[in-house]
């Protein structure tokens, strides 16, 4: 209680001749108390500090940050300038490679900057992929089509200049049910492919038919998915059996990543990398195209990638890691957020054109480990662009060092040159 302006009166005089009276022994004996209470905390917080001090020398406390904090807090600026300076200073590079493990590069007829690059880029490459080939299905027939886009002379000029193998891409249209349940068409198919190899030098192929399968309806029935990866092993065991080129003939499987968190029957799955083990060489995983015009997004967030990597080898198949191509895109794409039409995939020339139109700035997207810019046309159309950068391609190249795994490049003309430097 205040005392009132102008003394205190009667009361005042009350609590002055208390104030002057000893204190007596229970209220010591509460002061003593309070202040062992005080002193026994001060003690146990001393306790606890030395702990945690320890446990940060000891364990490394000092390394740890918050993965998100550190994105963005780590993440230096890029700059439209940067890119195009620093793709421009490009020279060719036939020097060591970078990445240690295996790197498959894709190659297509309609984008043909690819080809150059392969020649350019040939000793950061363990394996180069023409998309070539198509098996269809001709009564009971099959017929292989294109050999026109076999180009020789190119095959003899990589060789020349490098170490890599030939694995042109077969993408099997055929349609599966007949073949699959027959001995006799599974057996033409393999014929078909190895006859291919041996005449025109190849050192094996990448196959591409899972997706066709699912399409068809083949992989959601037990009896007949079993068929499927019948096939895929007798092709592998009767390829290994052929020597080209003083080796036996390599096959990479291409399979895609799961449509969701858990594994569907129409999904390849870690089953399916054991059964296969001894047959199939390698494994090109499409970890890409995660985003589309009517879903607009990154190309291939980092988190997604990584859960696809789970997803495959667990269940002890850990050990095949190794023998997965992770899928990188070389590709971005252009999707419009407000206006007409809902956009799709930019190649790097493109990429170009519109930093150098735009001068955008480049924004960093810490959740999927991508850059991203946005810019409006003439008719005020919004746009956002998802391309690889240095930073995103390094982030899955160390990913795919973290498995073991090797990198599969879809496809290196739509690129730009200095992301081999990263290789």
């Amino acid at each position: 209680m205040r005392r009132k302006r102008g003394g205190g009166g009667a009361e005042a005089d009350r609590r002055s001749k208390a104030s002057s009276r000893p204190i007596n022994s229970n209220k010591r004996r509460r002061t003593t108390s309070s202040s062992s209470i005080v002193i026994t905390l001060v003690i146990i917080l001393g306790i606890i500090i030395i702990i945690i001090s320890l446990a940060y020398l000891l364990y490394g406390g000092s390394n740890y940050t918050d993965p998100d904090a550190a994105a963005a807090s780590s993440i230096p600026q890029l700059t439209y300038q940067q890119i195009l300076t620093e793709n421009a200073q490009v020279v060719s590079e036939n020097g060591s490679r970078h990445f240690p493990n295996p790197v498959l590069a894709y190659v297509t007829p309609w984008n043909s900057k690819g080809y150059d690059l392969a020649k350019v880029f040939n000793s950061k490459f363990t394996h180069i992929s023409p998309v070539w080939y198509d098996i269809k299905s001709q009564g009971a027939e099959f017929v292989l089509e294109g050999r026109h886009n076999v180009d020789k002379g190119w095959i003899s000029d990589l060789r020349t200049k490098g170490h890599a193998l030939i694995l042109p891409r077969f993408v099997l249209e055929a349609i599966p049910v007949a073949m699959l349940k027959e001995k006799k068409q599974r057996a033409k198919v393999i014929d078909l492919i190895i006859a291919e190899c041996k005449e025109m030098d190849f050192d094996g192929i990448v196959l591409e038919s899972w997706s066709r399968w699912a399409a068809y309806g083949v992989l959601h029935d037990p009896h007949m998915r079993n068929l499927a990866l019948k096939f895929i092993k007798k092709l592998g065991q009767a390829m290994h059996s052929v020597v080209v080129n003083e080796r036996s003939l390599q096959l990479v499987y291409v399979i895609g990543p799961p449509h969701s968190d858990r594994l569907h029957e129409y999904d390849f799955g870690p089953r399916d990398l054991q059964i296969l083990s001894d047959a199939v060489d390698g494994y090109s995983l499409m970890t890409y195209d995660f985003s589309n015009p009517q879903n607009p997004g990154p190309n291939a967030p980092l988190k997604w990638v990584r859960s696809t990597m789970q997803l495959l080898v667990a269940d002890g198949s850990q050990n095949l890691a190794q023998k997965i191509f992770l899928g990188l895109n070389f590709y971005g794409n252009d999707y419009v957020l407000k206006g007409v039409g809902g956009g799709g995939a930019i190649l790097g020339r493109d990429y170009l054109s519109l930093l150098e139109k735009h001068k955008p700035e480049l924004k960093w997207d810490k959740n999927s480990g991508e850059h991203f810019f946005l810019y409006s046309t003439d008719d005020n159309d919004q746009h956002v662009v998802f391309y690889p950068s240095l930073l995103s391609i390094e982030m899955r190249l160390d990913e795919a060092r973290s498995w073991g795994a090797g990198i599969s490049i879809w496809e290196i003309g739509q690129g730009l040159d200095y992301f081999f430097h990263l290789l």
